[in-house]
């Protein structure tokens, strides 16, 4: 119900989400990563880590590395854990290399093997020539809506036995959920990953569900094979919920490989975004993941040439079996993307992009390991400095180019699977790069510095009304800007803190989109010039070590921050952009341990950092 406020005389409107000064504890986690149930990481070296094996590490349990096979523990145990294996050939790879559930239907793996016979698929794996397999089963280049209106042509015959082989996985899946579920201490979600890539357009989503074991074996997970538009993802969704009761949230990833159809203005099918589908998206795809192993989908230099720390985790290869030029486009990131929400809400009174932000890593290990010194690679093979060097494609990809991220933070009542799924439906989350640094983010229209006390451990608890990140302002008549209570604390095991970011966009008087970075607050005793910049915060890294001093920066930071350019008759939205210091990158420390001056590839160093969900200001 929406709640009508009186202030000032003033009439405000607040959006139906939990209020904000209800006690909410910060949970830790990773809603993306893949298992030896996924055929890309099976063929990738991780032929053991099930979901057993990701549950058990997320937990903080020593395992077995599924490729080095030596003992891989997690830095820091998380709070949840959603295993989202592909659901496209779901359990396939294993069950024919494994020879299993034959007792089920005997002529299962013998179907299966004489359909992968022609394709070695046994011999592959045991030459270690898995990586070439799985290149050549990746898309051609080709325009991702010519691409997807072929799909049928292009996917050929159903594999033979391949929907018994998921069935099974998925009733294994959602029962060693259901073993490592604790309520209130660990929660085990079940969910999977619809992974279209149309002519090598990453459009893939994780899905992410509330439901149990029983409730789970149901359905089955819906994949790319049966349709590779978004739309056709929502539609199920809505026809399984309503059937089954079960609650859903589709989550895009790595939008920064899209090629220009994640964020666009038009559907994939290549036609303008009508009201059906932005309120489908906007129900279905409350958030998206802003960072992750395969590099950081905030923006680009080239579409925020004035934001100096744009330049970041930049990942310009595409997931298809030839290298091609990378091309940046403004529908494959996620700031541009919120500012096309904009305009397609001043158009159609909707907007599809009102989405909150998560990190996650889309490990292929079974390993949730985004900790720069502990990072365990993308796929198995990547889990050695000496295979950092190999690429799969020339020119493509390697463990050098991978990012040791991300984390989903998240405020939650409780530590369960409906809550959890609840916040991630209001957008009360955020992202980070690794490092566990706790933010708070609460909007609205009367605060002031000494509201800055009662921002309290608990959450959001203050005297005053406010919406957290992710919520909506609303004033029928404003004489005043609003005021953002931000407030950020290292991660203990991290780096301080470089600066806090207020990051705003908007839509000028012609319609054109436009953003702006502010520098709020920073530690030590450095002054913004004319154009509001800082100078660099330092760089205490040792090259020759891989080590780093905590002699400069913030324990915390926090501010109230009234916006200086309000203009009461526009939109924008408002998100937070937290800096760590310089320290060591994962490429740096696997450099030094194989003698070499600077890593092959990419930065020595990193400002880790985190991205809250935005709060919009809707006139």
């Amino acid at each position: 119900m929406i709640r009508i406020l009186v202030a000032s005389g003033l009439v405000l409107l607040a959006t139906p989400l939990m209020s904000a000064a209800e006690p909410k504890q910060l949970l830790w986690g990773d809603t993306h990563l893949h298992t030896s149930y996924s055929f890309d990481a099976f063929l990738n070296g991780n032929m053991t880590a099930d979901p057993d094996v990701a549950y058990r590490y997320a937990k903080g349990q020593p395992v077995i590395h599924p490729y080095n096979r030596t003992r891989v523990q997690i830095d820091t145990p998380l709070d949840f854990l959603v295993v989202s294996d592909h659901a496209e050939f779901l359990g396939g790879i294993r069950d024919i290399y494994y020879e299993g559930i034959q007792d089920e239907d005997p002529g299962f793996i013998a179907r299966l093997l004489y359909w992968f016979n022609e394709r070695r698929i046994r011999g592959v794996i045991d030459n270690g020539e898995g990586p070439d397999f799985f290149r050549d089963l990746l898309p051609l280049s080709e325009d991702p809506r010519t691409a997807a209106a072929s799909w049928r042509e292009s996917i050929g015959e159903p594999i033979p036995g391949a929907e018994l082989s998921l069935r099974n996985a998925w009733r294994r899946i959602a029962e060693t959920a259901d073993g490592h579920n604790l309520p209130g201490e660990f929660t085990a979600l079940i969910g999977w990953e619809w992974s279209a890539v149309p002519g090598g357009a990453n459009l893939h989503r994780v899905v992410v569900t509330d439901a149990d074991a029983v409730r789970a074996r149901g359905f089955l997970p819906f994949a790319s094979t049966q349709s590779p538009y978004p739309e056709d993802l929502w539609a199920w969704l809505a026809a399984t919920s309503a059937a089954s009761g079960v609650e859903f949230v589709a989550i895009p990833h790595n939008s920064n490989l899209s090629k220009g159809t994640m964020f666009a203005d038009r559907t994939l099918r290549g036609e303008i975004i009508d009201i059906e589908y932005a309120e489908a998206r906007g129900r279905w795809e409350p958030v998206v993941e802003v960072t992750q192993i395969k590099g950081d989908s905030e923006t680009h230099p080239e579409l925020s040439p004035a934001d100096e720390f744009a330049d970041f985790e930049v990942f310009p290869y595409y997931l298809q079996q030839v290298a091609e030029p990378y091309r940046v486009d403004s529908a494959d990131y996620v700031r541009s993307g919120l500012q096309t929400g904009l305009k397609i809400e001043s158009r159609l009174g909707v907007n599809p992009y009102r989405f909150g932000l998560i990190g996650s890593t889309d490990s292929h290990t079974g390993l949730s390991s985004a900790e720069e010194p502990n990072f365990w690679g993308k796929m198995g093979r990547d889990s050695t400095p000496d295979n950092k060097r190999s690429k799969a494609i020339a020119d493509g990809p390697s463990g050098w180019s991978m990012s040791a991220s991300g984390l989903a933070a998240i405020w939650a009542r409780t530590n369960t699977r409906a809550e959890i799924v609840a916040a991630l439906k209001r957008r009360e989350v955020y992202a980070t790069t690794g490092p566990r640094i706790r933010v708070r983010l609460l909007g609205g229209w009367e605060f002031t510095t000494g509201d800055l006390v009662n921002f309290g451990e608990a959450g959001y608890v203050g005297r005053k009304e406010g919406v957290p990140m992710g919520g909506e302002l609303t004033r029928v008549e404003a004489v005043s800007a609003p005021t953002f209570l931000v407030m950020a604390m290292k991660d203990p095991k991290s780096a301080n803190l470089d600066r806090i970011q207020v990051v705003k966009g908007w839509l000028d008087n012609t319609g054109e989109p436009r953003e702006k970075v502010f520098n709020v607050v920073w530690s030590g005793q450095r002054q913004r010039d004319v154009n509001g910049n800082l100078e660099r915060v330092g760089d205490t890294v040792d090259r020759a070590t891989g080590t780093y001093t905590n002699d400069i920066g913030s324990v915390q930071l926090e501010i109230a921050w009234t916006d200086p350019e309000f203009d009461v008759d526009t939109a924008a939205f408002y998100y937070v952009r937290v800096l760590e210091i310089p320290t060591p990158r994962h490429a740096l420390l696997d450099a030094i341990a194989l003698g070499l001056d600077a890593p092959s590839e990419g930065p020595s160093v990193i400002q880790e950092r985190a991205y809250t969900s935005p709060i919009w200001y809707l006139p």
